[in-house]
């Protein structure tokens, strides 16, 4: 089901991911360019209740990986919408090969959405992600640095080891598996400080509830501990 953020903004939530015997949520992001064309973020399994809500709005052109962790959907998209473009950070498309892949992510956004969108790169050891703020909803969109399950979302021996990483909690946070990824805290920290520019009301994560409204502040909280 779709989710509208704002105008020409929504969200839809796919399958739960497996990882390691950690549970993941998984989330893509809708955007209607200014062409009236759509632009997939992180495209989740797609199904057909899924294909037919996006084709009720208008026609696929544009597929973004935003890391090479979210990418095990993407066959099924570029079948299902052969001219659509796809594009994924270097890493991503070095590891898979298989797929078409008609541009490259970086730090100066493409001129198929630079009027809606601009974005930013985070390097991290763990895996670099293109963040990306869609200006007329003033909406910033993180992919895995970010998350927040709530208390109790994981289980067991999982569930200690979610809250001794930061994952767990009520609020959005950097976990400290990603903290320590960041090999080059001074890049990190000027990266960081473009992304607290943008004037942020809502911010979206692949793991983690929306923040609608507050986004500025969750932002400013989840990276004090970066930006001192």
């Amino acid at each position: 089901m779709l989710h509208a953020i704002s105008d020409d903004i929504w969200t839809t939530d796919g399958d739960t991911l497996d990882v390691m015997g950690f549970h993941y949520p998984t989330r893509a992001v809708i955007i209607r360019l200014g062409d009236g064309s759509l632009l997939i973020w992180s495209p989740i399994t797609l199904t057909n209740d899924v294909r037919a809500q996006i084709d009720a709005l208008g026609i696929v052109t544009q597929l973004i990986a935003p890391n090479s962790l979210h990418h095990l959907a993407l066959p099924d998209w570029q079948a299902a919408y052969p001219n659509a473009k796809l594009h994924g950070n270097p890493a991503l498309i070095r590891k898979r090969s298989d797929l078409r892949f008609d541009g490259t992510l970086d730090a100066t956004a493409d001129p198929a959405w630079q009027d809606v969108m601009e974005q930013i790169v985070l390097e991290n050891r763990i895996a670099t992600e293109v963040v990306f703020h869609h200006k007329p909803s003033r909406t910033t969109i993180f992919t895995d640095i970010l998350q927040q399950f709530p208390p109790g979302f994981h289980k067991g021996w999982r569930s200690i080891i979610a809250r001794l990483d930061l994952m767990t909690g009520t609020r959005p946070n950097v976990p400290r598996k990603f903290r320590l990824g960041f090999g080059n805290r001074k890049i990190a920290r000027e990266s960081v400080s473009q992304i607290l520019n943008w004037p942020t009301r809502n911010l979206i994560m692949a793991h983690g509830d929306p923040v609608i409204g507050d986004g500025q502040v969750a932002l400013s909280d989840a990276f004090a501990w970066l930006i001192k």
